[in-house]
């Protein structure tokens, strides 16, 4: 049998469209499936839409807090989108496959997006920090002008280090290989499927995620460690239940998330690791965008008495 070279790979016509293997086998679960995830989409858009309007609406809820909280907000309906309704559109019609090109960009938004919310997740967990460690210098130290700049700084360099990753994946050929084991198109199994060398482009993706997650990772982790070791100093336990409170939603927000996300990429995705891969990642892209805003409103006093006011 002779085998073919790698030059001679890449001047084949290189595959245009793949097809999405998603959760199995489920054609006789797809109307269910779809009234399912379209309940999810619904509720996600609607409940983060709600956060929104009730930042913007009312002034009590303009602070540093709950501005980094709408723009969560905004980032977890983009989030959603860049997945389910391509998911919901393969129930209806039965059909799988996705283009080249819109695999790339969906990987583009969805990793992108991710990465942003790991610097959003760092900031707000900085805010608590300041709030309760540091509450005289608070109002000094996270002004206006601070929150619009770690916000901007956030979105700025989530999407310049996943355009650095795009662009190498945009050189990759995919020759024979077209079946993605996957709900969306995500980074590895995607990467998986070239033809190509992929030493370079995997080296940049690990560098871009250790400069995406690492940090901020790190910064959350220890950002609560001061928040904790200040709590178990206040002398009273309404001071402790008041300060615990201010930051156990974005605590409950942070540790799904990292959970997950840490659960996916670091678990083998073969074998029987393989469903438990797809679980986790349905987790945090679909499920925690839509139960982050039940965390945010039903967890927070002050949000449920404005909710409840401004529906009487």
């Amino acid at each position: 049998m002779q085998l073919t070279k790698p030059s001679e790979w890449q001047n084949r016509t290189g595959i245009k469209e793949f097809i999405l293997l998603g959760f199995g086998n489920t054609e006789n679960l797809n109307t269910p499936l779809f009234v399912l995830f379209l309940i999810i989409y619904i509720v996600t858009i609607f409940g983060n839409i709600l956060i929104i309007a009730l930042v913007v609406a009312e002034k009590h809820l303009h602070s540093p807090m709950y501005y980094f909280l709408s723009n969560l907000s905004c980032l977890e309906i983009c989030y959603t989108s860049t997945i389910l309704p391509k998911m919901m559109t393969s129930f209806i019609t039965g059909n799988r496959t996705i283009s080249l090109r819109g695999c790339i960009l969906q990987m583009h938004f969805f990793i992108t997006l991710a990465a942003i919310e790991c610097y959003l997740l760092a900031v707000m967990s900085y805010d608590r920090y300041l709030a309760i460690c540091r509450p005289l210098h608070y109002v000094t130290l996270m002004s206006d002008k601070t929150c619009i700049l770690l916000v901007s700084m956030s979105w700025i360099i989530g999407f310049l280090l996943i355009t650095i990753l795009t662009s190498l994946l945009t050189q990759l050929t995919f020759c024979d290989q077209y079946k993605i084991d996957h709900f969306f198109c995500d980074f590895t199994p995607l990467v998986r499927l070239s033809c190509n060398d992929t030493w370079v482009i995997e080296s940049v993706a690990l560098i871009t995620s250790s400069l995406g997650i690492l940090p901020t990772f790190f910064l959350t982790v220890s950002s609560y460690a001061f928040i904790i070791q200040a709590i178990f100093k206040i002398p009273s336990v309404y001071g402790r239940q008041k300060a615990f409170s201010t930051c156990s939603s974005h605590l409950t927000v942070v540790s799904i998330f990292y959970g997950s996300l840490m659960f996916v990429y670091i678990l083998p995705t073969t074998g029987r690791f393989k469903d438990m891969n797809k679980g986790f990642s349905f987790l945090y892209s679909v499920l925690t965008p839509m139960v982050n805003p039940f965390i945010y409103s039903l967890r927070n006093r002050e949000v449920k008495v404005i909710l409840r006011n401004k529906l009487c």
